[in-house]
């Protein structure tokens, strides 16, 4: 099989979410409505917050797919129906998996908010299989110091393994479907090439300066989502000033999907059913003392 070419590049729509944090979104929008398995990708600011002045996601529920929160900067603190907390820092993941219901808040830890700071993150939504659309909610945490990273070319071209494997190092984060997230930096003119199973689909999100991609090289900006082709290896390279972006990759569910706001399932009938679980409160709700 060729190298992957790319098939097209789609500009993120800018747009506020939650309390009124800015966000860019590259899907789903009407460029890009799904890129099975992944239902959507949200770079969350940058936005610097003064003192007393950040926003957050407040309580609010999902079913039917998994959320990875990616943190660059700032302080995300993480409450849920089930009882759970946790504070998430800079360079921490957490992978969490909805399933038959979940409700929780993503909101700047009470330090973060007191202080100001940048915040700066990646909210993406993983579908579920329909075999596992009720599977028991829950989260994998992964710390930044954690996080296994693979290095090239005398660290030149450097690789986050948040889910999937590159250059032979391995994921800690398991996957309920083959799925890969990693966060790319690529000095100027570093270049790469990185072989990918020929089913899976791949696309690529720059968010910080420049790369090129593919045999053409074809150059993609901050904001910009660059969808591979067919192929079995993608070719990456370093911009002038160098690049950073994150790279997805996954086996397509090719599954029915019927998705409103928060849940995300395989009929309508479900969707209704999920709206009735959460109103009804059996998904639960977030304890505070």
């Amino acid at each position: 099989m060729p190298i992957r070419p790319v098939d097209r590049v789609i500009a993120a729509n800018q747009q506020l979410e939650g309390e009124g944090f800015p966000i860019r979104r590259p899907f789903p929008t009407p460029a890009l409505m799904d890129f099975d398995p992944f239902l959507m990708l949200d770079e969350v600011g940058p936005v610097d917050y003064p003192p007393g002045r950040a926003l957050g996601a407040p309580d609010h529920p999902h079913r039917g797919f998994e959320t990875v929160s990616y943190v660059l900067s700032g302080e995300k603190l993480h409450e849920d129906s089930t009882g759970k907390t946790q504070l998430l820092r800079p360079g921490d993941v957490q992978w969490m998996t909805a399933g038959a219901g979940i409700v929780h808040s993503e909101l700047p830890s009470p330090a973060f908010k007191a202080a100001g700071g940048r915040a700066h993150s990646f909210q993406i939504w993983v579908n579920l299989p329909k075999a596992r659309k009720y599977a028991e909610p829950g989260y994998q945490h992964l710390p930044g110091d954690a996080t296994p990273v693979a290095e090239q070319d005398g660290g030149r071209i450097s690789v986050r393994v948040i889910a999937g494997a590159a250059f032979g190092v391995e994921a800690a984060i398991g996957t309920a479907t083959p799925v890969w997230l990693q966060d790319w930096r690529l000095a100027p003119g570093a270049e790469a090439e990185l072989p990918v199973p020929e089913d899976f689909n791949a696309a690529a999100y720059v968010f910080e300066g420049e790369a090129r991609f593919g045999p053409d090289r074809a150059s993609a900006g901050v904001g910009d989502f660059v969808v591979f082709g067919a192929g079995d290896r993608i070719v990456m390279r370093g911009g002038a000033g160098g690049g950073r972006f994150l790279l997805l990759a996954g086996a397509p569910l090719a599954e029915p999907v019927a998705r409103y706001g928060p849940f995300v399932m395989n009929t309508e009938a479900e969707l209704h059913a999920a709206f009735d679980d959460y109103r009804s409160g059996r998904m639960g709700v977030i304890a505070r003392s």
